[in-house]
C-alpha cells in the first residue's frame, strides 16, 4: 500500500496540516486513506474528532506498534498511508521512514527551521528512500527567497519539492473545524497547493488514475 511518512525534527513546520490535507486529497480522488498519528499530542486525532465520520480515518499510533496498524489499516481496506510523526522523535521518524514509498520533510524558510534540517536529513539518509523538503508558510512574492532555499536544501543533500505552500489564512481556519482549505475555501490558492501537491505526490508513486 502507498504510503507517505511526513516527518521533521522541529516542531511547528506544518507535518500535521501537510498529512491531513494529502490525505484527504486522496480521499476526493476515490481513495480511501488514513492518517497514523503517532505524535503524543495526538493533533490530528483531535482534528479526526472535529471531523466526526467523514474520512480519512485517523488512528493513533506508538512507533512500536507501527507495523501492526499499517497491518490493521491495510485489512481494513485504506488504500493510501499518510503518517504523522512527533518532532525531536529519532524513533518514531526511523520507523515511519523506514515504512515509507516517500518521505516528506516540510520545513519554513527561516533560518532556525532550515537549521534543522541537518538532523531531519540523517534520519531519511538511514531510510534510503525518495525524499522531498516542501517549503512551507512561504511568504508572498519570494522568488529570491525560495531559490536560496534550495540551495540550502540542496546542501543537506535533499531535494526540494516542486510544490511549496504559502503563508494561507485558509490552512490554520480549516483545522480548527476538523475540515481542509478545499472545503473552507474552495477557489481559493491553499485549495490549489494542496491538490497540485497531491497530482504531483501521485505521479512520484505511480498511482493510476481511479475510475
Amino acid at each position: 500500500m502507498p504510503t507517505i511518512a511526513v516527518v521533521s525534527q522541529k516542531g511547528g513546520s506544518g507535518k500535521t496540516t501537510l498529512a491531513l490535507h494529502l490525505a484527504t486529497c486522496a480521499t476526493y480522488d476515490g481513495r480511501k486513506s488514513c492518517v497514523i498519528d503517532m505524535d503524543p499530542q495526538a493533533t490530528a486525532a483531535a482534528w479526526g474528532d472535529w471531523r466526526g465520520d467523514y474520512l480519512p480515518e485517523v488512528i493513533t499510533c506508538p512507533p512500536v506498534r507501527l507495523v501492526s496498524t499499517i497491518l490493521k489499516a491495510t485489512r481494513g481496506g485504506s488504500e493510501i498511508l499518510v503518517i504523522d510523526t512527533p518532532p525531536q522523535s529519532d524513533m518514531a521518524s526511523r520507523e515511519a521512514a523506514r515504512a515509507a514509498d516517500l518521505i516528506l520533510i516540510p520545513t519554513r524558510t527561516r533560518a532556525f527551521d532550515l537549521h534543522a534540517l541537518e538532523a531531519t536529513s540523517e534520519l531519511v539518509k538511514y531510510a534510503r528512500k525518495p525524499a522531498f523538503v516542501l517549503l512551507n508558510a512561504v511568504p508572498a512574492r519570494a522568488t529570491r527567497l525560495l531559490e536560496e532555499t534550495a540551495g540550502l536544501v540542496g546542501g543537506h543533500g535533499l531535494e526540494v519539492c516542486p510544490v511549496h505552500f504559502g503563508e494561507r489564512a485558509a490552512f490554520h481556519r480549516a483545522s480548527a473545524s476538523g475540515e481542509v482549505a478545499s472545503e473552507v475555501e474552495p477557489e481559493g490558492k491553499a485549495a490549489g497547493e494542496a491538490d497540485a501537491l497531491w497530482d504531483w505526490v501521485s505521479e512520484r508513486l505511480g498511482l493510476a488514475p481511479v475510475t
